[in-house]
């Protein structure tokens, strides 16, 4: 009992934490340790074990009191719950009573690229009285090319999501049977086991918390009421989107339980480096090479923009570095609003493999250059004249052999 981790310390919590605060911090370790996206992970079932059965204590308005006046030692006669507050709990029992806190079915998480959210971007809804309730939202990462985000494009997706099964509409039920009230639990879902002075309330282990029962489960779904299904969606991306861009297709979502309404699918944008192109939100960037008689003599070029190639003036005495700005031939924005700009960055090609005649033009070309040509590195010579003349003064006996 000792070694037990304190139920607030598990959570997050301050001993003051409101019913819907531990409700919000089991649901968030509940999200990050589910074994459906954590398969094969013990630790992290454990920390889901754990975290369900501190929330199981936290949220029960009898046993809360119990165990904020005597820790643990609260549930030590009887030796716990069988599997519950006395020793370690059950993996099985934590994933009803997971579904039973949120209304799911206890698993589901999707694959690698989309999951369920439970409520991060509107979740899922309650069941009703007839059992219906909302889908789960769905989240789905898209990776696209640079030419995708700057025109705009159309995609196909597929996904497999969880909707209500064709053949027996949800119910679970095979054929004309129905689902029937729990006689052990009065179709409540919970039952209250009596343990000397504590009375424990947990899932009925008898229809797994649902309330109901099934004699004839449908063949098709095995009585889950639930199946797994392939479904296409259209995907219209506008011009102009960036990494982390979010599409919400409403009602694209997984299904709604008993006939519900379907939750929203929330398509998150990744967009691909580009091997010419490079950009800050609606603004882009190019790096051009000119050969150094363009950018000592000035010129023009062609550059490439999104739009195609444009002709650039390069001004006599151009440096490497230089940036010019071609104002709205950027990308869109994705709200309207206007255009971004195009950046051109310019560096200066030395030629290679010279000979012959273009070889000797360029030696008499440097011969003809004066120092007042290059008045940057004029400059510099200057500075280090200042440098030497000051380190002389300060130890004359630099310079001597």
């Amino acid at each position: 009992m000792s070694q037990k981790r304190d139920c607030y310390d598990v959570l997050g919590l301050a001993r003051d934490a409101s019913e819907d605060q531990v409700k919000k911090a089991y649901r968030k370790l509940a999200m990050k340790y589910h074994p459906d996206r954590n398969p094969g992970d013990k630790e992290a079932e454990e920390k889901f074990k754990e975290a369900t059965e501190a929330y199981e204590i936290l949220s029960s308005a009898e046993l809360r009191p119990r165990y904020d006046q005597f820790g643990w030692g609260a549930f030590e006669r009887g030796n716990g719950r069988g599997g519950g507050f006395g020793g370690n709990i059950d993996l099985e029992e934590a994933m009803r009573a997971f579904a039973s806190a949120f209304g799911g079915g206890g698993g589901g998480f999707g694959g690698s690229f989309f999951e369920s959210l439970f409520g991060g971007m509107g979740g899922g809804g309650g069941r009703d009285s007839d059992g219906r309730s909302r889908g789960a939202d769905l989240r789905y990462d898209l990776e696209i090319d640079f030419e995708e985000a700057a025109f705009g494009a159309k995609r196909e997706l597929t996904l497999d999501v969880v909707e209500d099964c064709a053949a027996c509409h949800g119910t679970g039920a095979d054929g004309k049977s129905q689902r029937e009230t729990c006689s052990a639990c009065g179709g409540r879902g919970m039952v209250v086991q009596n343990m000397g002075f504590v009375h424990v309330r947990q899932p009925c282990p008898r229809c797994g918390g649902t309330g109901e029962i099934i004699r004839h489960p449908c063949r098709q779904c095995g009585g889950a009421g639930r199946a797994k299904v392939a479904r296409k969606i259209s995907l219209n991306i506008p011009a102009g989107v960036d990494t982390g861009s979010r599409m919400r297709l409403a009602g694209k979502g997984e299904g709604g339980a008993r006939g519900g309404p379907p939750g929203d699918l929330f398509v998150v944008l990744h967009v691909r480096e580009h091997a010419l192109f490079s950009r800050e939100g609606a603004d882009t960037r190019c790096e051009i090479p000119i050969p150094f008689h363009i950018a000592a003599l000035g010129g023009e070029i062609q550059v490439p923009t999104l739009r195609g190639d444009v002709p650039l003036k390069i001004p006599a005495g151009t440096q490497p570095g230089k940036v010019f700005v071609l104002r709205g031939l950027g990308l869109p924005e994705v709200r309207g609003g206007g255009t971004g700009d195009h950046y051109i960055a310019v560096t200066i090609e030395v030629p290679t493999g010279l000979h012959g005649n273009a070889a000797d033009l360029l030696a008499a070309f440097g011969a003809a250059v004066k120092e007042s040509n290059h008045p940057r590195l004029a400059a510099l010579r200057k500075k280090a004249a200042a440098f030497f003349s000051r380190k002389k003064t300060l130890d004359p006996t630099q310079g001597e052999p």
